[in-house]
């Protein structure tokens, strides 16, 4: 039995019809994460803790969850929206949220100063996944993270209190350990263990590298989620290596397991992925364990004290 709190800490909503969500829109596109089909569907909070539901039966308790933005055109909005989802909620998730900003844009400060008097507002994320085949990639240049004005808009988030989740591919993480050791006053928090693409053991060996010397900068935390998307028949063996050198490498303090749901439930339903990562840590202490189910979300997300509703 699972038998511990569990905040999700990586989950998304969507209200698709008021809102615009271009990536879920349109004609078909095949991409990295498969058939987005039944994704194009409204996924309110309902939905999302019907699927959480799940985590009663293995004994888990749901105490808290973070939003993370979902690709809207407005995203604006869709930060108001969650902060009345959070706000009305009383089923304890969604707790805070992660909103968009592109940090490239001319009026980035101005955008991260209004969210953040947003009370559910913790972080930003802007994705930066990068990659020479544009299968993969989310953005139409590799060097972003090095780019002045894009610089500008990161350095707002320290001042704003708000923590950075960082969306890269392996072959980015050097530049993303570049950016930790130069910004120490900003939190960064690296999404989905570095989305490592290739699984064969050369190539999850120079992923652990890579992580590595993220981990070693000591403004970092990870979350181990969606790793469904490049496996899409992935089983608790296919993934156990990259759960525990996730862990291995930043130690169960600094890392925390999210549900990448609805997008995650392409693959696997909200049990089966809790009772993989369950199994897979069950060799780690009760304290280890507490952590990376529900205390380091809780630390790094500034949640406060969080109880099961």
């Amino acid at each position: 039995m699972l038998d511990l709190d569990v905040i999700d800490a990586h989950h998304h909503l969507c209200d698709l019809g008021p809102a615009s969500y271009p990536w879920l829109e349109g004609p078909a596109q095949r991409r990295y994460h498969g058939d987005d089909f039944p994704l194009r569907r409204r996924y309110l909070l309902d939905d999302y803790l019907a699927d959480a539901a799940e985590l009663a039966p293995l004994g888990g308790r749901l105490i808290g969850s973070v939003h993370v933005e979902n690709g809207a055109a407005d995203p604006a909005w869709e930060s108001r929206w969650i902060d009345e989802v959070v706000s009305q909620s009383g089923a304890g998730a969604p707790s805070v949220q992660v909103v968009k900003v592109d940090l490239h844009a001319a009026d980035a400060v101005d955008r991260i100063g209004a969210l953040a008097a947003l009370p559910s507002v913790r972080g930003v994320r802007d994705i930066l996944n990068w990659h020479p085949d544009p299968f993969y990639s989310h953005r139409d240049r590799a060097d972003l993270m090095r780019d002045p004005a894009w610089r500008r808009g990161f350095r707002a988030l320290a001042a704003a209190g708000l923590s950075f989740d960082l969306q890269v591919f392996p072959d980015q993480l050097d530049e993303a350990a570049a950016l930790a050791a130069e910004h120490g006053d900003t939190t960064i928090v690296l999404d989905h263990a570095g989305m490592p693409i290739e699984r064969d053991a050369s190539a999850l060996d120079r992923w652990k590298r890579q992580m590595a010397r993220v981990a070693a900068e000591p403004n970092t935390t990870v979350k181990i989620s969606a790793l469904g998307t490049n496996d899409h028949t992935w089983t608790p063996d296919s993934i156990r290596r990259i759960v525990l050198d996730t862990i291995d490498v930043f130690t169960p303090q600094r890392c925390m397991f999210g549900s990448n749901f609805p997008v995650d439930g392409l693959y696997s339903t909200f049990g089966a992925l809790y009772t993989a990562f369950d199994e897979i840590t069950a060799g780690f202490t009760a304290i280890e364990r507490a952590a990376l189910f529900a205390e380091t979300a809780a630390r790094v997300y500034r949640m406060g004290p969080v109880h099961a509703p």
